[in-house]
């Protein structure tokens, strides 16, 4: 998911606001050269410059050793949650009701013990499948974040842990993960590497699961649900390569269809396509802006107003709320530390090729609903 690039000075944001300095606990700690919190690169003309412009100035980085405080406790319990959320919606076959047996055991005393039978013969019968897509999914999910953490720890970049987004509220189980780094210490070339390196990582996992998933398809049985996955592009294609029975392009797959595997690798695509629009934080905002500098910002607007008015004319809204979030975040991308850094021709050409991902991988109503 989007690497969320903070802005600002090289300290965390509550000493920003109180006016302490930096100590050997924070964030950032130089043992060759103790910076003071308000160190920032002056212009060559000696002004003087005002504190509210320091976030738009190029930042001085330490150059000696550093050392972060990151947390811990509240990563740890997100991807347990996430693990536990995933692995419930495979025990329940991704039924948009899943939540049933637990609210009715919940707002009716007399029906609860008919429930929790019910929840235990859904564990007893799928637990295999609930782990089995938990734990392709998870894996696909920590690889593409381990992939922008581990460039941050490349470039020395201070960032979060990954935090995993558990949601049981929908027949996937997860909203995907997040870090946060200290996005203004990165010039041009490194948050590009940052950006790209995630999506990159998981789609190495999310490619094969989903290609043997569409393989074990089989469509010419009678689907029932009335719940389906709509396929992408690459899906779709692997569906004709694997010479899935009964697929023509264009059909759902229905409940009844699906397998673990299958599930897992379409969420991967879905996440992966999604974060690779070319939209303010996201990864494909990263990139486009490396790639084309403040003339990303025309193309994360327009790519904001086709969103909408293709969920208008379509009269579908399932991603409102990602819209909606986008656009309290920003559609535009903020300067890297320094804009001017060559990326050269295997990151341009490796950019230009990325943004291919969207098409590929997401799809473009998602679900088809029938009850």
């Amino acid at each position: 998911m989007p690497v969320v690039a903070g802005r600002g000075l090289v300290y965390p944001e509550r000493m920003k606001d109180s006016g302490e300095n930096p100590t050997k606990d924070s964030a950032w700690s130089d043992s060759k050269d103790e910076q003071s919190a308000t160190e920032v690169l002056q212009p060559n003309s000696g002004a003087r410059v005002a504190k509210s412009d320091l976030d738009y100035l190029s930042i001085s980085r330490p150059v000696g050793q550093y050392s972060v405080k990151r947390k811990t406790v509240l990563p740890i319990c997100l991807f347990f949650a996430t693990c536990l959320s995933t692995f419930w919606v495979g025990v329940s076959l991704w039924n948009p009701n899943f939540f049933e047996p637990f609210y009715r055991a919940i707002s009716s005393p007399g029906a609860q013990q008919g429930s929790l039978l019910e929840i235990r013969q859904m564990l007893l019968a799928n637990w295999d499948t609930g782990l089995t897509y938990m734990l392709c999914v998870m894996l696909i999910l920590l690889m593409h974040e381990m992939g922008h953490f581990i460039a941050t720890l490349i470039y020395r970049v201070p960032a979060s842990y990954p935090f995993f987004l558990p949601f049981p509220a929908n027949p996937i189980g997860t909203l995907g993960a997040v870090i946060g780094m200290q996005g203004a210490l990165a010039d041009r070339k490194q948050i590009f590497d940052i950006g790209i390196a995630g999506p990159l990582a998981g789609l190495v996992a999310a490619v094969p699961i989903a290609y043997f998933g569409v393989g074990q398809l089989d469509l010419t049985a009678q689907p029932y649900g009335g719940f389906g996955f709509r396929l992408p592009v690459l899906l779709d294609w692997f569906a004709k390569v694997t010479e899935v029975p009964g697929y023509e392009t264009g059909d759902v797959v229905w409940m009844s269809q699906l397998n673990p595997l299958f599930v897992a690798g379409w969420v991967g695509m879905l996440i992966t396509g999604l974060n690779m629009m070319p939209i303010g934080q996201l990864d494909g905002g990263h990139i486009t802006y490396t790639l084309f500098g403040k003339k990303a910002h025309w193309i994360a607007q327009a790519t904001i107003v086709f969103a909408i008015a293709y969920m208008v004319y379509h009269n579908n809204f399932m991603l409102i709320l990602m819209v909606v979030l986008l656009l309290l975040m920003g559609p535009n991308h903020p300067p890297t530390r320094d804009d001017k850094v060559a990326i050269g021709p295997f990151r341009y050409g490796l950019g230009l090729a990325s943004l291919t991902i969207p098409f590929l991988c997401f799809p473009p109503q998602i679900f088809k609903i029938t009850f």
